[in-house]
Formats: structure tokens, sequence, C-alpha cells
């Protein structure tokens, strides 16, 4: 059974226009409607009866060509939410941003990484950070998680430290509270799971931490929330600590495959810090982890991802919600970088994963982690595989690196940059259909219904991904757009981006020929 993912294979009859990612506007979908062009109009594109003029492709740029504006990102306070194990803390977080984005789940040690997420309050938008639970005398995993928080409260513009007015006072709690006293910034202190009148007794033994007042909050509730982010906007200071002026933002690389690939240790390869807790058990990272790198000649966002499972709907708990972020990483991202461990068999679940991005329209780098430990068996095994499963891919660049050597990664940024200028390069009207008639003349398409299907013209409506419109007299079948997509790269490279070529049927209009 093949699962090649073939974007040609479903008709398409509408194309996207994407909006401004900083202003938060969703995407418009625009329709090309059947009475957008009348006879005259597709007489006229036929190449049998005019030629066009450079004025008049430049016509059909202007009417049908979509430009995406530059991205920029904004310079915004951090507030970091901090505390042990199972106190709320990502609950807390989706109280601040209303809605549910941080993972929550009933056990504790769910949130491992530190994770940045967009909040609006008052009509000013700041950046709320969920950590994992810290604890002194954590070992293993956990040590590694107590790190992140621990980054999290040197970087942040205000702390906010949330214990549990339950349990009361714990070692941990007066262990992080000592810390905090020495802090530079701002520290809020957050009783959380305060449900009723009956509980002030409780929240008054946190007076000894010597954080100040305690304020009761209850996430499950909403109970107090926004006094404390009222209070959070009053402790921010006017120039946060990692300001920077406002400039066209990195552009935004995820780090996607099945689970225990070495995503994270790739991310941690690259930025040569620990940023991603790494294990060797599958399904360490659970939340989107961003981080920006500095590599030879640029810097890039890159986003550590949760692996992604043979099917969402089979996830539970916590790994549905994870499958889900995921998903929403690769929508966000400019390019994929999708990490396959070349040690084991290339299986069904790492080429899910690339559907999923050529789904999505990514540019696209493949990479085979662990090239390292690959022994002669494996590679013979490997090749096959390679041929069988990903051969068709032969526009992808696809690299052998070593996450734990390092080896290859020198490669990784050349191959992005070059899928990224592919994903944003358009073709202007007039070459496009000066090669079309080319491709049409070698190979004309087949006929349907005892009838010749005429392509009338082409432009490439939008960029990342190019997506070219096809106006015929006929519907194209997928096999002769493969052979126009086969033809477009010969001509135009594209190499490490996905093309999306869809057909727009003309149907005579009777209403217009009375």
């Amino acid at each position: 059974m093949s699962n090649k993912f073939d974007p040609n294979e479903a008709e398409e009859t509408q194309f996207f226009q994407p909006g401004i990612d900083a202003s938060g506007l969703d995407d418009v979908e625009y329709y090309l409607d059947e009475d957008d062009f009348d006879d005259a109009d597709f007489a006229e594109a036929d190449y049998g009866d005019k030629e066009y003029t450079d004025e008049d492709w430049e016509a059909l740029e202007r009417e049908y060509g979509i430009l995406r504006p530059d991205v920029v990102e904004e310079a915004l306070p951090t507030v970091a939410i901090v505390g042990r194990p199972n106190v709320g803390k990502s609950s807390l977080v989706n109280r601040f941003l209303g809605r549910r984005e941080a993972v929550v789940e009933d056990h504790p040690g769910v949130t491992r990484d530190r994770v940045s997420y967009l909040a609006d309050w008052g009509g000013r938008r700041f950046w709320v950070q969920d950590t994992g639970g810290w604890d002194p005398d954590a070992k293993g995993i956990h040590a590694a998680i107590a790190r992140q928080s621990e980054v999290a409260m040197e970087t942040a513009d205000v702390i906010v430290m949330v214990v549990d007015s339950h349990t009361g006072i714990t070692e941990t709690d007066a262990v992080m509270a000592r810390n905090l006293q020495r802090s530079e910034v701002p520290v809020i202190l957050v009783a959380n799971k305060f449900e009723s009148e009956s509980q002030w007794g409780d929240v008054a033994e946190f007076y000894s931490l010597g954080l100040d007042d305690p304020w009761p909050v209850s996430a499950l509730h909403g109970r107090g929330g926004a006094d404390v982010l009222d209070e959070i906007l009053r402790l921010f200071p006017e120039v946060p600590r990692a300001a920077n002026s406002i400039t066209e933002g990195p552009r935004r690389v995820a780090l996607v495959g099945r689970p225990n690939v070495g995503k994270s240790s790739l991310l941690n390869k690259l930025s040569k810090k620990d940023r991603s807790v790494v294990d060797n058990v599958a399904g360490t990272t659970v939340d989107p982890v961003d981080e920006l790198i500095e590599l030879d000649e640029k810097i890039w966002k890159f986003i550590d991802t949760a692996g992604l499972r043979k099917k969402v709907k089979n996830a539970q708990g916590h790994e549905y919600y994870a499958s889900l972020r995921t998903r929403g990483t690769i929508e966000a991202a400019e390019v994929c970088v999708v990490v396959i461990d070349a040690s084991q068999e290339i299986s069904e679940q790492d080429q899910r994963v690339i559907s999923m991005v050529l789904d999505a329209g990514k540019a696209m780098v493949i990479c085979f982690n662990k090239w390292d430990l690959m022994d002669e068996d494996r590679r013979y095994d490997f090749d096959r595989e390679f041929e069988q499963n990903i051969g068709h891919l032969n526009w992808v660049t696809k690299l052998n690196i070593s996450a734990d050597t390092g080896r290859g990664l020198h490669r990784l940024e050349p191959a992005m940059d070059q899928a990224l200028e592919s994903w944003d390069k358009r073709i202007s009207t007039g070459q496009l259909n000066n090669w079309l008639r080319e491709a049409i003349a070698a190979n004309p398409p087949p006929m349907k219904n005892n009838r010749l299907p005429k392509v009338l013209f082409a432009t490439m409506a939008t960029t990342r991904p190019p997506t070219i419109i096809l106006f015929t007299t006929g519907f194209l079948d997928a096999g002769y757009r493969r052979y126009l997509e086969r033809k477009f790269r010969e001509q135009f490279g594209y190499h490490g981006s996905p093309i999306r070529i869809a057909v727009r049927v003309r149907e005579r209009n009777p209403k217009k020929r009375k």
C-alpha cells in the first residue's frame, strides 16, 4: 500500500490570500467564479487568436496577483509562570490567554520545556512563558526541566510564582521563594486553587514566604485572574529586558517528525545549549519549543515540536493536544525540517509527516538523523526504503546528519535558504504563459469525452506556496498536471518548495450568448 502524497490528486477551484501574520487576521478565501471572464476575454486569451503584450500580462498580474506582506516581530515584555510541579501553572496560563493553549493534565510533569504564548490584556500585548515544575533536588529529565524554569526566571520582566493553597507551603516552595527574593525583577505570588472564602486562612500562610501579599486565584474558575493581569501590566518595564527594535522577523523553521527521531537533540546542537529537554523516552517534548539561533549567515527561529503519532485520533490525554499543537506549528512555519531516524526503517509515520508538510504547502528539507549509527547492512536496506518511499520527492534536499556529532549540519542552512527562495519566488504571467505554450506543444492534454481540453492561459496567483491557476475549457487529469509540474520545475527550478496547480474549468455560459 502506498502512502505517497500527491498535491495534484484533488481538484482545486480556489486559492487563498494570506493575511498579515502580525495583525492576527485570518486567511481570506478568494474564489474565481466563471463570471469573472466573459467569452471575449477567453477568446483573446487563446494563444491562437492573440499574442499578449507585456502590458496585457501586467494587467492580469495586477488583477490576480497576490503579494504577501513581510512579517514583522515586535519586542514585547515577558511574564514567566513558575512553581513546583502540579500547582496549576499551565491552567493559569490558559486563563491569562483566554483560550486553551498550554497542555493540561491531572498528573504532574506534563509541561517540560519553557513555552511562550502571545497574550493581550487591556490592549497591551505581551508574552506569557509557561514552564515545567521546578524542584531543587530533581534528577535526570526532571533536572533538565528545572533548568528551563531557571532560565525563564533569569530572562523574564515579571515573574509569577504559583503555589497551591490546598497543600500549603512545601520545602520546594520555600527554596524557590528564597531564590526569588534576590531577583532583580518584580515577583507576584499567586495562591492558586482558591475556591471559597473559607480558604483565606490557608492563603495567609504564604505571607511567610517573604514575597509580599499573596494573590488568591482560581485558574479553574477564573477567580482573581483579571486582578493579577492588571498587576502584571503595572509592573512591566517601559523597555523589555530583551528589547529589540521592530525588524523583519527571522524565518520560522519547524522541526517535525515522529517521536524519538532526535528533533530536540538537533535543536540543542544548533543552539549550542540545552534549550530543549532530551531523554531516551519517546514523547519527551509536549509543547512546541522555540529558539532564535544564529547560524553561519543569519538568525533563524527554530521550533521544536512534539513527535507525531500514527494518527491523532489514537492519541490520548496530553499526547492528543500535543499533536494538535504540532499541526498548528507546521501551519505557522515557513520551512519544515522533517527529521527521520536513518538507523530505523522508514515507516508509514515518516511518510505521514511528509504528507502533512506537503498538505500545508511549506518549504521542506529532509534530514536523515543518526547517520553515525548506520552499518553496511542497514545502509543497503535504507537505500531500498528510500527509493521506494521517498524517491519521488526528487525536488527536496535530503541531508545525512548526526545531531549527536554535528555531522552534516553545515549543509542545513544553505538547504533551507534554497527552499525558501523557491517558496517566495514568483514567475511573471508572461514568462509563465510562454513556458506553458511550449509544454503543451510538446505534449497536448489527453482528450476528454472526444473533446480536446484547451488551456486558455495561466497565472501564478500566490506564492508561499507557489500556486498556478490554469484556465481551461475542460478538466485536466492528475497525470497531466504532474507532467506540467515536472516541466515547470525543469524550466524554473523551485527546488525545496511544493507547487500547486489548480484547474479552473470555464463552461460556456448560456446567459452571455443571448
